[in-house]
């Protein structure tokens, strides 16, 4: 069971980015992908998850409208793409899977519901 997360980079405050995270020795159908971040000196928090369904969506407050989360069960991949990036979005964004059963509308964004985690990649926002 492997999650590939790519995608990150440096971005000026304002632009965007899409983040991808790929699975590897299981399928997609029967997981909800979360994704996390964590910047320098922070806990890693929760920033949004897609029930294994790709249905249900959970964003967390502050990146509300400027995140969107997809899912494409043929590629095994989920995205997120981010929009109008702040500086205070930099972080290290991690993708991490929850076997829910296959596509159901279960979500959750608590860290130590995921037993499954990708590498990470770093975003960095200027101002």
């Amino acid at each position: 069971v492997q999650l590939q997360a790519s995608g990150g980079g440096l971005v000026q405050a304002g632009g965007s980015l899409r983040l991808s995270c790929t699975a590897s020795g299981f399928t997609l159908d029967y997981n909800a992908i979360g994704w996390f971040r964590q910047a320098p000196g922070k806990e890693r928090e929760g920033v949004s998850c897609i029930s294994s369904s790709g249905v249900s969506t959970y964003y967390t407050d502050s990146v509300k409208g400027r995140f969107t989360v997809s899912r494409d069960n043929a590629k095994n991949t989920v995205y997120l793409q981010m929009n109008s990036l702040k500086p205070e979005d930099t972080a290290i964004y991690y993708c991490a899977a929850r076997t829910t059963g296959y596509r159901t509308e279960i979500l959750t964004v608590t860290t130590n519901r995921y037993p499954y985690w990708g590498q990470g990649t770093l975003v960095t926002v200027s101002s």
